[in-house]
């Protein structure tokens, strides 16, 4: 009876918190457009909230917005006789009141490949025309996203590139400068600089950008954009708002004056470390050393940590308040794999997302990684591990079952994997619910007896809800019949790309 309701459409409030429930679920989003109307119109903003994100080679629904050009842009656009008929006469939604992110450089990015498409149909005279019609369509795309008041939530400037087309965003960010209530309302600045240009204006376009409202919550600073920090809160305006600071792929060696920057930072709640260098002794004391307190939330380490005093009162002081953490272990030193391992267990209780990668060591350091498991059953809700030894990895499978919590959003295993092993796996995890299961064996050839196992210990009991396996060459996605297969169980076998959580996925935290 309550599902009859919901698909009728009886409890609204309901099938909204279901619906947003897969909102980065595409494909599921799509389909929930063909239920009814109001399962439609709960879909929709969702799909178009920030259209550019999802990957994609069909640009064509850049023309939807311009839909939206005012006379005068649609009179200059008309003058290159390309789009005449690209423009819709009519659509179902206001899809521009839906826009919640845009990243700049996307969307030009977008806008040049949409462009190159419609261009290689039309006939225009030289070059120039078509540097000019870019220009135009970009220019013009975000006049229309100011005009109709977008109410963004999130900006996000990246430059991973010297972009022959870097030119173009001078011109755009001119317009946003020059129209400040566009931004006035953002919460959340991604600025992600792989490129460091040497174009002044540029760098203070973006400056200015950043200073141009007093409503920041959320900062994520990637790559070479650090390079900015000394001049990105000097004036401070952010002082009152800003809680949230990720850093991601930092060279933290720039960073010498940590204390004089988070201290007129007055509600600065988390900072987020995501696979920074330099996160050293020197960086350290600088955390320590800090007098206003904040939660250190994420730790991603790829670079080996000194063991050493600093180390140990870093976790002593931080470690409780760290929920997502992640190490390489790939040194081939015995006791430095010990010691951090042993550190996480005694001060990290909380994690919520553990990703360990290539355990060295196997067979004293698999058990210190058990009792690390077991330390945080309660909290766990993420497990990634990655072994590319052959013993290892079976004392793994082995053992791993048996200290998995009893539900997990995410477990995710790179292993050598042996069907006997994976078989006690599977057997042992009974007990627990994977809403989304990933394994990747590290041999080449295709296991085919593991399947067997896959079907009678997760399909049959319906133990995920989504799944992939694959090895180098080849994945279960690719077999057609057996997707099917699952399908009938309620298991979505899905491409290992759409499931794989990455380090730079936490820079979605809030």
């Amino acid at each position: 009876m309550a599902c009859s309701k919901i698909f009728s459409g009886d409890l609204p409030e309901l099938i909204h918190d279901i619906i947003k429930y897969f909102q980065n679920d595409f494909s599921t989003l799509h389909s929930c457009i063909l239920v009814n109307r109001l399962w439609c119109r709960l879909a929709i903003p969702l799909l178009w909230e920030n259209p550019f994100s999802i990957p994609t080679k069909n640009y064509k629904f850049i023309e939807i917005y311009l839909n939206n050009l005012n006379d005068e842009l649609k009179t200059k656009l008309n003058e290159y006789k390309v789009i005449d008929n690209l423009l819709y006469s009519n659509t179902l939604f206001n899809y521009l009141s839906f826009i919640k992110c845009l990243n700049i450089c996307r969307i030009v990015d977008f806008i040049d490949k949409w462009s190159g498409d419609i261009l290689r149909t039309s006939k225009l005279e030289n070059r120039d025309s078509e540097s000019n019609f870019k220009k135009l369509i970009q220019t013009s795309l975000f006049k229309t996203f100011i005009e109709n008041e977008l109410n963004l939530h999130t900006l996000e400037i990246e430059i991973l590139t010297d972009f022959y087309f870097i030119s173009y965003l001078n011109d755009i960010f001119e317009l946003i400068l020059q129209n400040p209530n566009f931004i006035h309302n953002i919460k959340n600045l991604k600025l992600s600089i792989l490129f460091f240009s040497n174009n002044t204006l540029i760098n203070n376009r973006i400056l200015q950008l950043i200073n141009s409202h007093q409503n920041l919550k959320k900062i994520v600073l990637c790559h070479k954009s650090i390079l900015l920090h000394q001049s990105l809160f000097k004036d401070y305006n952010c002082s009152n708002t800003l809680n949230t600071i990720i850093l991601y792929d930092v060279n933290l060696k720039h960073i010498i004056n940590l204390e004089k920057v988070f201290e007129q930072l007055n509600v600065l709640k988390s900072v987020h470390f995501i696979n920074c260098y330099s996160f050293d002794t020197s960086f350290i004391q600088q955390i320590i050393n800090l007098s206003k307190p904040f939660k250190l939330k994420s730790l991603f380490i790829k670079e080996k940590l000194k063991i050493n005093e600093s180390l140990q009162l870093l976790f002593h002081e931080y470690g409780n308040c760290i929920e997502n953490f992640g190490i390489e272990l790939n040194y081939n030193d015995s006791l430095y794999e010990q010691q951090l391992l042993e550190l996480i267990t005694e001060y990290c209780k909380n994690i919520k997302f553990l990703n360990i990668y290539n355990i060295h060591h196997p067979k004293s350091h698999t058990y210190l990684l058990f009792n690390l498991i077991k330390n945080i059953k309660h909290s766990l809700n993420y497990l990634s591990i990655n072994c590319g030894c052959s013993n290892g990895s079976s004392i793994l499978l082995q053992n791993l079952g048996q200290v998995l919590p009893s539900k997990l959003e995410y477990l995710k295993l790179h292993l050598l994997i042996n069907a006997s092993d994976f078989k006690v796996f599977l057997k042992n995890s009974k007990g627990t619910f994977i809403k989304e299961l990933l394994i990747k064996d590290l041999k080449w050839k295709m296991n085919n007896d593991i399947l067997p196992y896959i079907k009678k210990y997760i399909m049959k009991e319906k133990r995920v809800r989504y799944l992939n396996f694959r090895n180098f060459n080849k994945e279960l996605f690719d077999l057609n019949d057996e997707v099917k297969e699952f399908r009938l169980y309620d298991i979505r076998v899905q491409k290992y790309c759409n499931n794989f959580i990455e380090d730079r996925q936490f820079m979605q935290l809030d």
